[in-house]
Formats: C-alpha cells, structure tokens, sequence
C-alpha cells in the first residue's frame, strides 16, 4: 500500500486502535478501526499477530521498538517485511523508517514531545524523507499540532492521552490526519 491510500483510508475512518496486549487484540478487531498499531508481542509471536490484523480486514503497522527480541537494526525491519505481511512499521528512529521504505512498508516515526527542546529538534529533522507519516505524543496538544502539520509538511497522528470525543476532535481539527489510542472506549466511538 502506498501513503495516498493510507490517507484515504484515514480519511474516512481516523481512529487508529493502539494495541498492547493480546485481549485489546481481540477487542480492536471487532472495531470499526481500519488501522491498528500492534505495541506488544515477540519475534515468534508477531506474525500470528499481524496475520488476526490483517484476516479482519485491517491494515497492520508494528511498533518494531516494542517487539521483544528485535533490535534497532536493517535484519529487523527485513524480517518485518518478509515475514509478517505488516502494512508498516512505527519506530522512533529516522534509520529504521529509512530501512522500512527501502522494503516497501510504510513507516510512521514517532516523537515524544515533552518539552520545547524535543519540538525544536523533530523541527530540525525536517525534512523526514524517510518517515511517511509522523506520530507525536501526547495527542492532546492542538498548538503543537497545528505548529508541527505546517512546519513538517507531514500528516500528523496524534497519539497518546486522547480519552474523548472532544480529544480527538481537538487534534482532527488542529490538523491532525488521525488518532492513536489504547483506549478501548475511543475505539468505539
């Protein structure tokens, strides 16, 4: 898949379920959430995992951080690729997104924004050739958001700390092309 159909998939459905434990699993897949962040998982389990994903008819992105037994290496992102049918990966690191392109996957970068000086920097980055998309967390900061959506030229997931309805509005509204949660209840909302 490439990013415009991403974005079109977004577009029309921009609740991402972030999923950390085997029950979420389960529960995310009975959502109307076209995408899922998979945040939990092992280098054996991961491809059962992914194939649940990807049999209900959702896109699977990895958050090859999170994976025990993988490292922040190329052999990682190319087991990713070969072995698991992920639409995409989820890294915080500019060379693994650079990796997951060469492979064909999309590749969102995540940013942790927790002070001027981390916004400084992912403004510095600019521009993240590799990164099709970038996550910050938290998501519930629309200055920032509107900030970061113009001055990266990037489409934004706000990520982290939406609870609500309004959360997610805030950040739809503050540019955001969509939104990531482990809540379950903003699954379904």
């Amino acid at each position: 898949m490439k990013r415009d159909g991403l974005l079109e998939i977004l577009s029309g459905s921009p609740v991402i379920a972030a999923v950390k434990d085997a029950d979420g699993l389960e529960k995310c897949l009975a959502s109307d959430c076209r995408v899922v962040f998979v945040l939990f998982g092992d280098l054996i389990g991961i491809k059962g995992i992914v194939d649940k994903v990807k049999s209900a008819g959702k896109l699977a992105f990895v958050h090859i951080d999170l994976i025990d037994g993988l490292s922040p290496r190329d052999v990682s992102v190319d087991f990713i690729a070969q072995s698991t049918g992920a639409d995409g990966i989820i890294t915080t690191k500019a060379n693994i997104a650079r990796r997951a392109k060469a492979k064909g996957l999309l590749a969102v970068q995540r940013f942790f924004v927790i002070d001027s000086i981390s916004l400084a920097s992912i403004e510095k980055q600019m521009p993240l050739e590799a990164a099709d998309l970038i996550e910050i967390l938290p998501g519930v900061m629309p200055k920032i958001i509107r900030r970061l959506e113009k001055s990266t030229g990037k489409p934004i997931i706000a990520g982290g700390l939406i609870m609500s309805k309004e959360d997610i509005l805030a950040a739809l509204d503050a540019g955001a092309i969509a939104i990531s949660s482990t809540d379950r209840d903003v699954w379904f909302m």
